[in-house]
């Protein structure tokens, strides 16, 4: 396969005004087509018209244009001479690299958030979201499990001082994520997440620091647990010329 024309760059964050202007139409675009990508409604190595997503989306084709420009520089989009915008195939390298950048923050959060005056007030908060995926493990309601995951993270995140830190995590959760949504619930299930995120807040609310990082860096890692599977049971949707070192692994 022909190596993409464009060259990844560094992900310049958009400045609020841009956002604000005319940039929020191509931002509104960019995460339309983050979540078909992320959800496998674009699949890998499928063919991205900007004529049809123009019409599709009922916008120009310059915002599309620099949507997928952006989604190139985050390794989400390959961009090919004389063939257009191909959604990338799932690459090993880039799922380690995203878990890597994940745990390394979200660690470190925790452990602020375990010095926070008002730890107690996290634990409570925390307590809640677990209650609330008990409910939804009980209905088997994976969407909405999915969304108060994410929420119990940003809680710690919050409470660590750093409440604006979870877009630089959600950015650095980006492929992750992609790979998450392919394991979950298909081959990862709710009630093993469900007692990881209880062996996390048990630590929190003990105040204590070491079964707290154990717990966080077994949760953040339970995606490479399972990854081989999904690559069994869709191998089309992968790289097969990306194939991580022993040293790209995280046991």
């Amino acid at each position: 396969m022909a190596e993409p024309s464009t060259t990844r760059r560094p992900r310049r964050p958009p400045h609020p005004a841009e956002e604000r202007s005319a940039g929020s139409v191509a931002t509104r675009t960019f995460n339309v087509l983050l979540d078909q990508i992320q959800t496998f409604r674009l699949k890998p190595y499928e063919l991205v018209s900007e004529k049809t997503m123009s019409e599709a989306l009922g916008v120009s084709r310059t915002p599309v244009r620099e949507a997928l420009a952006r989604l190139d520089r985050v390794g989400l989009i390959d961009i090919y001479p004389q063939r257009g915008s191909v959604v990338a195939p799932l690459r090993m390298s880039d799922l380690a690299k995203s878990q890597f950048l994940r745990e390394a923050l979200e660690v470190g959060l925790m452990l602020r958030a375990l010095e926070s005056p008002d730890r107690m007030a996290l634990v409570q908060r925390l307590r809640d979201e677990l209650a609330i995926q008990e409910t939804f493990a009980a209905i088997s309601d994976d969407r909405r499990f999915y969304k108060s995951d994410e929420a119990l993270h940003r809680h710690i995140a919050s409470h660590a001082g750093f409440p604006g830190i979870w877009t630089d995590i959600m950015d650095a959760k980006l492929h992750m994520d992609r790979f998450r949504y392919l394991t979950f619930p298909r081959i990862d299930n709710m009630s093993i997440v469900l007692a990881q995120h209880r062996a996390i807040v048990d630590a929190i609310e003990a105040g204590d620091r070491a079964a707290a990082e154990e717990a966080m860096r077994s949760h953040l890692r339970r995606v490479l647990s399972v990854v081989h599977v999904a690559r069994e049971r869709f191998p089309d949707y992968f790289d097969p010329a990306d194939v991580p070192s022993e040293e790209d692994a995280v046991s």
